[in-house]
């Protein structure tokens, strides 16, 4: 069936009609499509740059039907392409569901033995790292995660989880492989290293410094902080002050810092992406509270959207509403550059053409 949408089209702020046939936009009439909107504001399909689909709050998600209930939540809250940054299980079977976002995955997440959440990273030995970087890169749909820092039960406080030389001989192998690398940092210590290797993203990224920002806007290396993700940061201190108070004091100083530090990373011209880092302890479907997030830390309200919508599908491969590309589109009833909070009511949401709410 054809569709037919009127509306301000974002993020070109003028009036537009659109149609969809066979699945994708144009900008030719069709005749007899199906009016589905009129007057509202028409928003390219909204991206998650930093979710896990079957990861769950106590580890692997073992059912599709499990995956299914984690996408379907991220569906409906707008979210029509995920960038899944790191799965302890194969979800493929999910790309044959046509009623699903799209997935873009980066394998499992590496990590050292033990430094990270038992279950969750493939561990390997640092000598092994390169060879999984590459293997996780063919695994994969052009991304692979790294784990750069963990808490060291032995220091008690956040180390680098790898030295300086395996970081680079691992970023250059999932290079050479056609593959993007992300890593998962909360401090300082393990960026410097991370960045002068040539890491393409940086999730959290609650240790960047004012020199570090400078070298990312430079290189181009993009930011995902995650921020409701990091607001569960003094929680985890609490728990783990009594044994690790270091490491519970160096957790309430990152978070105390987190919405300053993306500030001047925007500031500084980095490239920041919404990401909610779902599938853990934060529930699937929480886009718009992180679009929220970023605006209050400093981004402009339309920037704060385009970090979830238009200027994250262009990072990551995925046209917005173009001719002849896919239909994902987002509709509002109001202007969601004047009150980001509409981003929580989707009035309809357009996925592969079809309208699915």
């Amino acid at each position: 069936m054809a569709l037919h949408f009127r509306g301000v089209l974002l993020p070109a702020g003028e009036e537009t009609e659109i149609w969809v046939r066979d699945g994708r936009f144009t900008f030719e009439p069709v005749p007899g499509a199906e009016t589905v909107s009129r007057g509202g504001w028409l928003v390219p399909g909204l991206v998650d740059a930093h979710c896990h689909v079957g990861l769950g709050p106590h580890g692997a998600v073992s059912t599709v039907d499990g995956w299914r209930d984690q996408a379907l939540a991220d569906r409906d809250a707008g979210t029509l392409l995920i960038r899944d940054c790191g799965s302890p299980v194969d979800t493929r079977e999910l790309d044959t569901h046509e009623d699903l976002p799209r997935l873009i995955r980066a394998g499992r997440h590496l990590a050292p033995h033990r430094r990270y959440i038992p279950g969750v990273a493939l561990e390997v030995d640092p000598s092994e790292l390169p060879a999984a970087a590459a293997e996780q890169a063919r695994r994969g749909d052009g991304w692979v995660k790294l784990v750069g820092d963990w808490i060291d039960r032995a220091v008690g406080d956040l180390t680098p989880t790898w030295s300086a030389e395996t970081v680079t001989l691992a970023i250059m192998a999932a290079h050479d492989a056609g593959a993007r690398v992300t890593v998962h940092t909360f401090g300082e210590d393990a960026l410097p290293a991370l960045i002068n290797a040539g890491i393409d993203c940086i999730e959290h990224g609650t240790g960047l410094t004012e020199d570090l920002v400078a070298q990312m806007a430079i290189r181009g290396t993009a930011l995902v902080p995650t921020l409701i993700n990091i607001d569960q940061l003094p929680d985890i201190a609490a728990s783990a002050e009594s044994k690790f108070p270091a490491f519970g004091s160096t957790l309430r100083r990152l978070h105390a810092s987190a919405r300053a530090r993306v500030r001047a990373a925007y500031e500084a011209g980095v490239p920041i992406y919404a990401g909610t880092d779902a599938g853990g302890g934060i529930t699937h479907g929480q886009i718009a509270r992180e679009v929220l997030a970023l605006h209050e830390a400093g981004l402009p309200a339309e920037d704060a959207l385009g970090a979830a919508s238009w200027r994250a599908r262009d990072w990551l491969g995925h046209p917005g509403v173009d001719e002849g590309a896919p239909a994902d589109l987002c509709v509002y009833d109001n202007d969601p550059r004047a009150d980001l909070s509409v981003l929580a009511a989707p009035a309809r949401i357009v996925l592969r053409g079809r309208v699915v709410v």
